[in-house]
């Protein structure tokens, strides 16, 4: 019977044993952390606006690495993936492919070019950014990206509702119509007036507003979820605020867009400088400079 050998060199078995080491500690030192901070929180009622670099510190790792599969499912939807499904799996499929590679690498990774141990060592690392952090990185990308077109086509959302609201209809039976009617043009507002319509049945529609602020945290949906809790406040009519909003951002929109083409002058200078004058340039002295090389000028 032939046994499988592999030959892991010292240096690999100490630095996997003292990255488990490591390992251990930082989470010991993560649980520590969080448990102070919401011992704080709890005592003090502290705000955001007074977090110490601990907190800030631990906000940003539990936002990197979590495990609680609410709040994996709330990152994903965050990033345009809506089924849920798909936040069942993530972690373990990540992790799954940091060990398999990682495996790999320590036992195969002679039969592959690694042979030095430096070289694993940065495989490991390399394998490591790309596995943990770089799905993070996207998924961080796909939020930025899906809150800036939400907020752009935010106007037509508040023509639709001033539109509903103009007919009879309440603001909670208008965000439950709409969130029906646009599922089949547009799911990704569809998605977030459905559930703003469902948590708006367990906690309240203005805390169920503020939840929609969190998840598009845009200048546009600040002023759209302040109106609305405005008018569930002090019940004032809705429908020309809501229709002087819509124009209000657009107007914003075309001044953003407008700046951009102010700039673009500016920014094509530089390509043109480059591969246009240069040319230019070089051909008009270029035959010059070769005719006084060859008469020994130069």
């Amino acid at each position: 019977m032939t046994w499988l050998t592999f030959d892991i060199p010292p240096a690999i078995i100490v630095a996997t044993l003292i990255s488990c080491g490591l390992a251990w500690g930082v989470t010991a030192l993560f649980n520590r952390l969080r448990r102070e901070i919401t011992v704080k929180h709890y005592v003090t009622k502290d705000n955001r606006k007074n977090q110490t670099w601990k907190e800030k510190f631990l906000e940003w790792s539990e936002s990197k690495m979590t495990f609680n599969s609410e709040e994996i499912n709330q990152k994903l939807q965050s990033a345009g993936f809506y089924n849920s499904v798909i936040g069942t799996y993530y972690m373990p499929i990540k992790l799954g492919t940091f060990a398999i590679a990682t495996a790999t690498i320590l036992l195969a990774g002679d039969s592959l070019g690694l042979e030095e141990t430096r070289i694993k060592i940065v495989a490991i690392a390399s394998v490591t950014l790309v596995v943990v952090f770089g799905p993070e990185i996207y998924l961080d990308i796909r939020k930025r990206a899906l809150a800036h077109a939400i907020s752009q086509r935010l106007p037509y959302l508040l023509d639709l509702m001033a539109v509903c609201v103009q007919t009879g209809m309440s603001i909670e039976a208008s965000i439950h119509y709409l969130a029906t009617e646009m599922a089949s043009f547009d799911r990704d507002i569809a998605y977030l007036l459905k559930k703003t319509n469902d948590r708006a049945k367990v906690v309240g529609l203005e805390k169920a507003l503020n939840e929609l602020l969190n998840r598009v945290p845009t200048n546009e949906m600040r002023s759209f979820v302040n109106t609305l809790n405005q008018s569930l406040q002090y019940g004032t009519s809705i429908f020309h605020v809501l229709s002087t909003l819509a124009k209000d951002i657009r107007d914003i929109q075309i001044l953003a867009l407008e700046e951009k083409v102010g700039k673009l002058s500016a920014k094509m200078s530089v390509p043109l400088i480059v591969f246009i004058m240069m040319p230019i340039v070089i051909l008009i002295t270029a035959p010059g400079i070769m005719r006084m090389m060859a008469n020994g000028i130069l």
